[in-house]
């Protein structure tokens, strides 16, 4: 092979995609997510006790189920009750990870390393999920490790119902947790943090949640108790964002809070529902705010009612979150768990999930939903699951380009190493920057974007290697286009290439 196609640099002027057309039955981008729960074992794993190679199939078979199915995102719990799913220097292993709370797992290797690497080989996002309150999740304070901050920082609890949670009122309790997502940013290859609903606990009649003595020491001037709670949420929301952006930038934060802000009894700015609790005024949660001051990445708002229920219309609160959205990525997250199993008998319709799919793909602000939870439809309602993919979910789609990127990237640069009868292998000589190649079905002319209909294989590129295979099997012509998509989901200018072109200037050594 002559000198100057063994070094073949391919230069790719980057383009950011624009928005999908909301009204696209194949849109090229929207968020496609499920939650998968861990605390108590509800989708992963089956049994803490479980082996490693029991586990790792148990978690392949969900992440192979839904990939099936054309997802894009995982939302893992990895931390449950003041515990941890990975290796931390601040919280133990879970028992719902190792059997035993605080008992190093029987794996050969980083677990959660593995996790993430197992959703990026198939395309798919992996945000990590964390409940940051609470510490315990029953009464069996026995079960505990010695180093659970249960143990070890008893003055940073507040035991309330069954169950103990951190005081989010001292400062000592914000400090801890930003030291947790720093560990976990700094670690490891997410592309999300995620927090869900759970900030300061859900109301119990007669029950006092007592933080009384932190509210009178910290608490400003004429602050109101509530006010001075909703400012500690606020603090850890602003904290978790600035900890994270100055670690690695292009991970993003997402929060899914209760899917009522308040009703309009209360504020004419809410909702016409009548939700028995609110984000605002029972969780001391201000997503408005968040929003406004550009604190999030993303909010998905828990919106587990059907379309049309009096109380709480999935309709009206979807359209209330729609309009009340402030420039942020708005993601809807869908009740799944309630489909044929719950005793609002609109469950029982299997088009329920699947119009509220529609409803949000209809929605210009919404980009996507997230499903709760991941054993929902993996083990059962097989004709939900069918006709969400035949009607909605028949092609890949690529997740939303990240918020507010600065740092445009201008060229990928590619030398062409072999090719075998398998293969074209390249070099991507600047692969830090990206995260996936897309191989594209192509003509002769290159196009300056390729529809998702046109998508053949998305090719995950990692530190470890900077070798690039293109699957021969996927190319059904000479021609295939080539683009790449970086850290922040943004996708270069494709480029074209003709096989058999390559196959000549090989032969002709």
């Amino acid at each position: 092979m002559s000198k100057r196609f063994q070094l073949l640099l391919i230069l790719l002027s980057l383009s950011s995609c624009g928005v999908f057309n909301s009204f696209e039955k194949s849109p090229k981008r929207e968020f496609r997510g499920v939650w998968i729960a861990t605390v108590v074992n509800i989708d992963w794993p089956k049994n803490g006790n479980d082996t490693a190679d029991k586990q790792k199939a148990d978690f392949l078979k969900i992440l192979n189920f839904y990939q099936q199915q054309n997802y894009n995102a995982v939302i893992v719990q990895i931390r449950a009750a003041g515990d941890a799913f990975y290796p931390s220097e601040f919280a133990p292993w879970s028992r719902f990870f190792t059997g035993v709370e605080g008992k190093e797992p029987n794996w050969s290797e980083d677990n959660l390393a593995w996790m993430i690497l197992e959703a990026h080989k198939r395309g798919m996002e992996f945000h990590a999920w964390l409940n940051p309150y609470r510490a315990t999740f029953d009464e069996d304070f026995e079960i505990l490790s010695e180093t659970h901050d249960y143990c070890t920082h008893p003055e940073w609890m507040i035991h309330y119902g069954k169950k103990n949670y951190y005081n989010p009122g001292l400062p000592e309790v914000r400090t801890q947790f930003s030291k947790i997502i720093a560990e976990i940013v700094a670690n490891y290859n997410i592309d999300a943090i995620h927090f869900d609903d759970y900030f300061y606990p859900y109301k119990i009649k007669d029950a006092v949640f007592n933080d009384s003595v932190s509210y009178n020491t910290y608490a400003q001037e004429n602050q109101s108790l509530d006010d001075w709670r909703r400012s500690n949420i606020d603090s850890l929301v602003k904290n978790t964002h600035r900890t994270i952006k100055s670690i690695k930038p292009w991970v993003q934060f997402g929060i899914s809070p209760f899917g009522v802000w308040k009703n309009n009894s209360t504020d004419p700015k809410g909702s016409a529902t009548k939700a028995g609790q609110t984000t605002y005024e029972d969780l001391y949660a201000d997503p408005l705010l968040w929003m406004k001051e550009g604190w999030i990445d993303y909010l998905a708002p828990q919106v587990y009612w059907s379309m049309d229920l009096p109380v709480a219309s999935h309709k009206t609160i979807v359209d209330w979150w729609a309009r009340n959205n402030n420039d942020t990525k708005l993601y809807i997250g869908n009740g799944a768990y309630k489909v044929r199993n719950n005793n609002d008998e609109a469950w029982s319709d299997k088009k329920e999930l699947p119009n509220q799919l529609k409803l949000a793909r209809e929605t210009p602000e919404i980009d996507g939903n997230i499903l709760f939870s991941a054993k929902s439809l993996l083990n059962n309602n097989t004709d939900v699951t069918q006709y969400i993919k035949r009607k909605l979910y028949s092609r890949p789609s690529l997740t939303p380009i990240k918020k507010k990127n600065t740092n445009p990237i201008n060229k990928v640069k590619l030398v062409l190493q072999s090719q075998d009868s398998e293969n074209v292998n390249f070099t991507i000589l600047n692969q830090e920057k990206y995260q996936y190649a897309l191989l594209y079905k192509s003509g002769r002319k290159v196009k300056p974007e390729y529809p998702i209909k046109k998508l053949l294989e998305k090719i995950l590129i990692t530190k470890k290697s900077k070798i690039i295979r293109i699957p021969k099997d996927k190319i059904s012509g000479n021609y295939f286009g080539l683009s790449f998509l970086d850290r922040y989901g943004r996708e270069t200018r494709p480029v074209v290439l003709h096989l058999k072109e390559i196959n000549q200037h090989d032969s002709e050594e």
